[in-house]
């Protein structure tokens, strides 16, 4: 059963000098109790994607889909105080930035309330209790002293732990992790990400991953959307992403990070050229200018969308029963 189903998904932002067209066209399913992953360079589209699932950008980006379905509901028809309703209650949201999300105002046990209060109706005993559990539950030792502690007494692994527990502070049914790993050490990431892990088994709660590092996608999630562009490139589980890839832009993602079986003194292979730029997309595939399979019709026309399986599906030109056949080893 589908928990979110996006169908047709434009958003752009309307500034001064033109318009960014951040998300194009794009379709993608989330189920019950699943881990999906979105992954691709900063400026493809994954968060703006998941903040217009939400409607919690600024009033100058138009948003606009066929469909956007959370749990039987149609989003796009609801009131911004029914959206508002469902933000923590039944879609929580883990931020980039937990010095920035958090407010440097309020201790913890103010921002941990907050939602318990609102969307549960707690009084301030029993929401205290609460938040004792949640602080427990991501594994914060001496969960009494931290509650009374502000955001900046606190090292970066512990401000990414109370992200988590406000964000399944109320049981929702479904989290957004925004880079929920970025400025922290090797160690500190580990076990955020086994701390996702556990919420995920122990609650059934669906999780959507956005990220740019491979790794962390490899260990969390059962699949993949790869983004470039403002579009979905590719998607599919996680084998046939990581084992089995169609589209140039995951070969040369693929390519960019180092393997166990890597050869003494063997250099990575870095994706030449830079992102294009959304205010001015190519009229083809946004990843021609930097692909290496480009053909004419990639400069003139954006690929359709294929189905390679039940779950893997590729938009690349490569795709049709007439063009070269190319590897991704060349």
């Amino acid at each position: 059963m589908n928990l979110l189903e996006v169908r047709n998904l434009n958003t752009s932002f309307h500034i001064g000098v033109g318009t960014v067209q951040a998300v194009r066209n794009i379709s993608f399913h989330v189920k019950q109790g699943e881990s999906v992953g979105i992954v691709g360079e900063s400026g493809s589209g994954k968060s703006v994607t998941m903040l217009s699932v939400m409607g919690l950008l600024p009033e100058y980006a138009d948003i606009a889909a066929d469909s956007i379905l959370f749990d039987g509901r149609e989003m796009t028809k609801l009131s911004k105080k029914a959206l508002r309703a469902m933000h923590g209650s039944e879609i929580g949201m883990i931020f980039q930035d937990p010095m920035t999300s958090l407010n440097p105002l309020f201790n913890v046990e103010s921002q941990l309330t907050e939602p318990l209060r609102i969307h549960r109706h707690m009084d301030k005993h029993h929401a205290r209790q609460r938040a004792l559990e949640l602080l427990r539950q991501v594994e914060i030792p001496n969960p009494e002293a931290r509650l009374k502690q502000y955001p900046h007494e606190l090292s970066g692994g512990l401000r990414q732990r109370v992200m988590i527990a406000t964000a399944i502070a109320c049981g929702p049914k479904m989290v957004i992790a925004d880079e929920p790993t970025t400025a922290l050490d090797v160690t500190i990431q580990a076990q955020i990400l086994d701390l996702l892990q556990n919420l995920k088994k122990e609650t059934q709660t669906s999780i959507i991953m956005i990220t740019h590092d491979l790794g962390v996608i490899a260990s969390m999630c059962s699949r993949i959307l790869v983004m470039y562009g403002g579009t979905i490139c590719e998607q599919g589980d996680a084998r046939e992403i990581f084992y089995d890839p169609k589209h140039p832009y995951t070969w040369g993602l693929l390519n960019s990070i180092p393997k166990v079986q890597s050869r003494p003194g063997e250099k990575l292979i870095p994706i030449k050229g830079t992102p294009p730029d959304m205010l001015k997309p190519p009229e083809g595939c946004p990843f021609s200018p930097r692909c290496r399979c480009c053909m004419p019709v990639c400069r003139m026309y954006m690929p359709p969308t294929v189905a390679l399986s039940d779950t893997h599906s590729v938009a690349c030109h490569l795709m049709h029963p007439n063009a070269p056949k190319i590897t991704r080893e060349g």
